[in-house]
């Protein structure tokens, strides 16, 4: 081998070298990334299940609780319609 496949040799086993090296590093960088939003998408599940919950108890209890209120008004309503007889 003469001295010009020597350099030749040296430099692209230093740039094969060099590429690896980044690849490997952007690799990792990448896995941490991916691993951080799986994080963040699962609590933002979470998040819409509690508000899904949330969301299904007023759903049920709104209307017992409007039969109430308006029972509510119409025995005040009755009350003071008493009253004025009186």
């Amino acid at each position: 081998m003469n001295t010009e496949e020597r350099i030749l040799v040296i430099f692209l086993s230093v740039a094969l070298a060099i590429f690896l090296t980044l690849a490997i590093a952007v690799m990792v960088l990448t896995l941490q990334i991916l691993n951080k939003v799986k994080r963040i998408s699962d609590k933002a599940e979470d998040l819409a299940d509690k508000a899904e919950a949330v969301g299904e108890f007023f759903q049920k209890t709104a209307g017992p609780a409007s039969l109430a209120k308006s029972l509510t008004k119409m025995f005040k309503m009755y009350s003071k319609h008493q009253k004025n007889k009186e």
